[in-house]
């Protein structure tokens, strides 16, 4: 019994620190860039988009569907950035951990 009240008190361990991740997660921002820097997008780690710079020389109505483009590319970059940070953040809180391969956590 006493090996059970010890993984007890590893899992409430562990659940205190995902939560303190979850909220760390939220505050933590990227930034995904596109067209060498001329489309910045700023986004919190969870994905919540918080700016967007488009660089002046853009601002074509010509050029209107390259500037979509750029903007499009930039969101991505910047979800895959957050998506790389939680699985370093939640790699380095379960390492060691019996988890099996393709269990997501969040």
């Amino acid at each position: 019994m006493k090996d059970v009240f010890g993984m007890m008190k590893q899992v409430q361990a562990m659940q205190q620190k995902l939560a303190d991740v979850q909220t760390e997660l939220e505050t933590l921002e990227v930034e995904g860039a596109s067209g060498a820097g001329m489309v910045k997008v700023v986004a919190t780690a969870k994905g919540a988009v918080k700016a967007i710079s488009i660089d002046d020389s853009l601002m074509k109505v010509e050029e209107k569907d390259i500037l979509e483009d750029l903007v499009l590319a930039a969101l991505n970059d910047a979800r895959a950035k957050g998506e790389r940070l939680v699985q370093d953040k939640m790699g380095a809180l379960t390492a060691g951990l019996p988890i099996p391969p393709g269990l997501k956590l969040f």
